[in-house]
């Protein structure tokens, strides 16, 4: 019989993307696996329309009451589903945050482990063995540079990043992902280990990941895909799901087993 298993999301309120992503992810593992585990999932809102450095520290502020109602619900992994907001909040952060959250869990009852965005991506790049990437994002260039700095202090080389210089978050969620097979054209990847086609939960990017991996010749992932990644060994389940890429690919099973070569689609 399969685990029924709850995933829990910190989301901003204007935030439309992660709601879509994570469950296609954890669906499509589940028609994949129907005998491991089912999902259903529960998300807790803080407020946020734009992405200015102002509004993410007050939303950030917000996450303890998310991580407190998510306890209420027993759920078995929560994601803090930002991860600009976390990298704007200082170098390394995303291990502060993660502490502040599970405290708040463990005094509601709840013992769910907490993954955070900004902590999925580094820790799941480092975890593929990934030395370099270059990133694609929708924020404004100033928030681009803080994430850049972040990955750069976590030891993993960005050699080019696009600003796609969107700062209202409804309209980085409308955005489509066909759009990113011609933004990588614009994006130096030459030498990299891999590509990060969304550095930022909101941006869609599922569709058009195994797409860019052809394009490119590349391995390609987004903030997203490695949040999926993070909840999956957190639950102790294989990170593995179709259609998403070579990240949650049978590949990349065997943790810091990439190599610098042509993935072909995943």
């Amino acid at each position: 019989m399969s685990r029924s298993i709850r995933i829990g999301q910190i989301v901003p309120s204007s935030n439309t993307t992660m709601e879509t992503e994570i469950p296609a992810i954890f669906q499509a593992r589940q028609r994949q696996f129907p005998d491991e585990a089912s999902f259903t999932f529960h998300s807790s809102r803080m407020r946020m329309k734009k992405v200015t450095k102002e509004e993410l520290e007050a939303m950030d502020r917000d996450s303890l009451r998310c991580a407190a109602e998510l306890a209420d619900a027993r759920v078995d992994v929560a994601g803090y589903a930002c991860l600009v907001a976390i990298m704007s909040m200082g170098k390394g952060y995303h291990c502060e945050s993660e502490a502040r959250l599970t405290k708040v869990m463990r005094e509601e009852g709840c013992n769910a482990p907490v993954i955070t965005s900004a902590g999925a991506l580094v820790n799941e790049l480092k975890l593929a063995g990934v030395k370099s990437v270059s990133v694609v994002t929708p924020y404004v260039q100033v928030l681009t540079d803080l994430v850049v700095g972040y990955i750069r202090h976590e030891g993993i080389e960005v050699v080019d990043s696009i600003a796609l210089c969107i700062a209202d978050n409804l309209e980085v969620g409308r955005r489509s992902p066909s759009n990113l097979l011609s933004d990588v054209g614009r994006l130096n990847t030459k030498g990299v280990d891999a590509v990060v086609i969304s550095a930022c939960v909101q941006m869609p990017s599922l569709p058009a990941i195994p797409r860019v991996e052809d394009q490119l010749g590349l391995p390609v992932t987004s903030a997203a895909v490695c949040t999926a990644r993070s909840m999956m060994r957190a639950l102790q389940l294989r990170p593995v799901a179709p259609d998403a890429g070579y990240f949650l690919s049978e590949k990349n099973l065997v943790e810091g087993s990439l190599a610098k070569q042509a993935v072909g689609r995943a």
